[in-house]
């Protein structure tokens, strides 16, 4: 189960680095779309970014599973951080609405809005940390 365990975090790690970064990839590609700079490139980036973070959320998600069926469901902790993966999957939705936008050439939001945007998934991953970690209750 360790190495199940082990793997599960590397996704997990791999998945976070891309819900990171992906809001940057839209923050370049409005202002840079704003100043008339060429965003194609940043357009293939956000797409194979957002390809490479799925398969990294359902990995997460797979294996995530397997340590549930392997560990058993119990502790209050548990059900909390399962709130907290769901709204971390809404996100990552949310992400794919504004990456279709993005390729239709309609990302209409501000540098700004999607620098405040990229913080959401912090406040959504330190409580599944502390909750993991801590296992309050």
């Amino acid at each position: 189960m360790l190495w199940v365990k082990t793997f599960h975090i590397l996704a997990m790690t791999s998945w976070m680095a891309g819900i990171f970064y992906l809001p940057r990839i839209f923050v370049h590609y409005v202002e840079g779309r704003e100043a008339g700079q060429d965003v194609a490139r940043l357009e293939i980036m956000a797409r194979k970014l957002y390809g490479f973070m799925t398969i990294m959320a359902l990995f997460t998600l797979a294996l995530g599973l397997w340590l549930w069926l392997g560990f058993g469901f119990s502790g209050g902790w548990l059900h909390a951080k399962l709130l907290f993966v769901a709204l971390l999957i809404g996100y990552h939705a949310w992400c794919r609405a504004y990456l279709k936008r993005l390729q239709a050439g309609r990302l209409d939001r501000s540098g700004r809005y999607f620098r405040l945007f990229n913080e959401l998934p912090l406040l959504i991953f330190v409580p599944i940390l502390i909750l993991v970690v801590v296992k309050p209750f």
